[in-house]
């Protein structure tokens, strides 16, 4: 496994489809997060601009691969761990720009409530944000396993299917992700950190369950 996720990092550095959706999270981050906002609101943002990303780079590296080379691979390691190493490589992605994120919002925030009248302290904030960051990454990846190759396999369908999925599970309070984000923003008004340990642990599970189906499919399809 070691092996084929060193293959699919140095084929997603090499084609240069990591781009857009790092800089589709780069704006994100320069429109919502500005110096002196309340960092609880500045990590719920941050979060929740990383769903959409870690789709987008599920899509790009389980669609990255020519077909030539990735029945080569499967044949070698069989497809289930070759679309496992696909879709960790993703997941890795979106976990360093987490970080990044999470680093941007405890540079530039003021460690205080909505009002800035009650002092948030920043570790256990920062904790509840990177918490709240993976849950929205893990659903992300959750749904660019399910809404490209093997499951959907026209493009057709999987990126209006991705982008539908992404949008609604941001918005509707019965998400997971949307739990971990408006948990950070409403405890914001009161500067009361939520850290977010039931979300995460859902998202994971959910996440597990839709990278295992995938790559179950994969070895079914080839």
């Amino acid at each position: 496994m070691i092996a084929l996720l060193r293959y699919q990092t140095a084929l997603l550095i090499g084609s240069h489809r990591w781009l857009p959706p790092i800089i589709l999270y780069a704006a994100w981050l320069a429109l919502s997060i500005r110096s002196g906002d309340p960092i609880l609101d500045g990590f719920g943002y941050a979060a929740g601009g990383l769903l959409p990303t870690a789709v987008w780079l599920t899509r790009t590296c389980v669609t990255n691969e020519p077909p030539a080379a990735r029945n080569c691979a499967a044949a070698a390691a069989g497809p289930g761990r070759v679309h496992l190493a696909c879709v960790l490589t993703a997941a890795g992605t979106a976990l360093l720009l987490a970080l990044v994120g999470t680093a941007v919002v405890v540079l530039l925030s003021d460690p205080r409530s909505t009002d800035h009248q009650v002092a948030v302290p920043v570790l256990p904030a920062t904790l509840a944000g990177l918490l709240a960051a993976l849950a929205c990454l893990l659903m992300g990846t959750a749904i660019g396993a399910l809404s490209n190759w093997p499951v959907l396999r026209s493009t057709g369908w999987s990126i209006p299917a991705g982008l539908l999925a992404a949008l609604l599970l941001l918005v509707l309070g019965a998400s997971p992700a949307n739990a971990a984000v408006s948990g950070l923003v409403t405890g914001s008004l009161h500067g009361t950190i939520s850290t977010p340990w039931l979300p995460l642990a859902a998202t994971a599970l959910i996440a597990a369950a839709a990278v295992a189906a995938a790559c179950a499919l994969s070895s079914r399809r080839g």
